[in-house]
């Protein structure tokens, strides 16, 4: 479960539930230590549902696990993970121009900054909101944020800069702009393709969900 770091208001509710005669008796332990709800204001237990309320980054996260027994003897339910989600500031000192030969592959550095939650990657090019549009030649990787151009043409150069998306908490921030600058040595000649973007060699899915694989390779 993951949360806007900014829903102080917001509760969040772990469920348990056992059967059992005599009826179980429902404890929760956080990160491997019991909760002890005796004059607890915020966290109660309800039915075995543990109910958190003025939710706490720093009190809060953490890996919840409830027991439930009775004379007959107990049982542990499966870990459940709490975490808040949020997205820090990139860093704001100005960053290195690229520079590259007409035609040679480069790959532009997200830097993504502290988070937790999922995030999306875009690119602005030299202002907002003209954004990189993907194609055969160029691709934003959702799995680093890196901006990829197979190979650089004279209308690439500009201030490349990277916007990132938490999808939970909606926050965006944007890098500083990298200047793109074409090198006055000539412009690449023809290479075999390199690729950059990898996928692991193994990709845990559910069964009928959907899975994507990034691939993509630098050459001319």
């Amino acid at each position: 479960l993951i949360l806007p770091i900014n829903s102080p208001n917001q509760e969040a509710v772990l469920t348990c539930q056992a059967s059992g005669v005599p009826s179980p008796q429902y404890r929760w332990s956080l990160n491997g230590t019991l909760i002890d709800l005796r004059g607890d204001e915020r966290r109660l237990v309800s039915g075995g549902n543990l109910i958190i309320r003025g939710l706490d980054r720093d009190q809060d996260s953490g890996v919840y696990q409830c027991s439930a027994s009775n004379t007959h003897g107990s049982i542990l339910s499966q870990r459940a993970s709490l975490q808040f989600a949020y997205l820090e500031n990139f860093k704001t000192q100005p960053r290195s121009a690229v520079n590259v030969r007409e035609g040679q592959g480069v790959v532009l550095l997200c830097g993504t900054p502290l988070h937790s939650g999922e995030l999306t990657f875009a690119w602005v090019f030299n202002e907002y909101p003209y954004f990189v549009q993907q194609d055969s030649r160029r691709f934003v990787s959702q799995e680093t944020g890196n901006l990829y151009i197979a190979k650089v043409e004279p209308s690439d150069v500009g201030n490349y800069t990277c916007v990132v998306n938490n999808s939970i908490t909606k926050d965006k921030v944007l890098s500083s702009p990298t200047p793109l600058v074409l090198r006055n040595d000539g412009a690449m000649g023809e290479y075999e393709p390199k690729i950059e973007v990898h996928f692991p060699e193994t990709v845990p899915a559910a069964k009928g969900s959907s899975v994507k694989l990034e691939c993509f390779a630098l050459g001319k």
